[in-house]
């Protein structure tokens, strides 16, 4: 299992694909797939069967996994995509940089 450089609830720019230069909130990450879900964006339109939770059926649009590749974080201060760089805090805690603007990744 690979460490990534995106956590579920970070604002992300995509980079690539149908909906490049999106913006959205990570919702889930798979790390051993490699991929995230982002909020709005690269939507999907599936063909549900009725069930006792959908009683209709019909086709429903939800949002599905894109590559880490394609991701960039927000960076805090500029708002551009930026890459991630990670340094030890005075308290010897990992903390997540920006490596535009040199800001503090919450």
């Amino acid at each position: 299992m690979a460490k990534l450089h995106i956590k579920k609830g970070d604002i992300v720019v995509i980079n690539a694909g149908d909906d490049k230069g999106k913006e959205g909130k990570v919702l889930s990450v798979d790390p051993e797939k490699q991929r995230a879900v982002v909020e709005g964006c690269n939507i999907i339109k599936k063909h549900s069967k009725p069930s006792a939770s959908n009683p209709q059926g019909g086709i429903v649009e939800k949002e599905a996994p894109i590559h880490i590749s394609n991701l960039n974080l927000k960076d805090p201060k500029t708002g551009a995509a930026t890459r991630v760089s990670v340094r030890v805090d005075e308290n010897g805690k990992k903390v997540r940089i920006a490596k535009k603007s040199g800001e503090e990744i919450k």
